[in-house]
């Protein structure tokens, strides 16, 4: 599991982004990778799966 910070979600848009812990690496995240709602600056765990356009956050929950 990783760790990190929403740094902005759009729910009209069902998308948003994670930065990472440690690393600072920015994820993409969808509506459909998530477990629990989320809204900026939440901490969450995550995992990571391909995407169209690279890595994907899912599995994201509130930590």
């Amino acid at each position: 599991m990783n760790k990190g910070v929403v740094k902005f979600f759009n729910e009209s848009k069902g998308f948003g982004f994670i930065k990472e812990e440690g690393s600072g690496t920015e994820y993409f995240v969808h509506v459909t990778g998530l477990v629990d709602q989320i809204r900026e600056n939440d901490e969450v765990t995550f995992e990571l799966k391909e995407g169209k356009k690279g890595m994907n956050a899912v599995n994201v929950k509130r930590a």
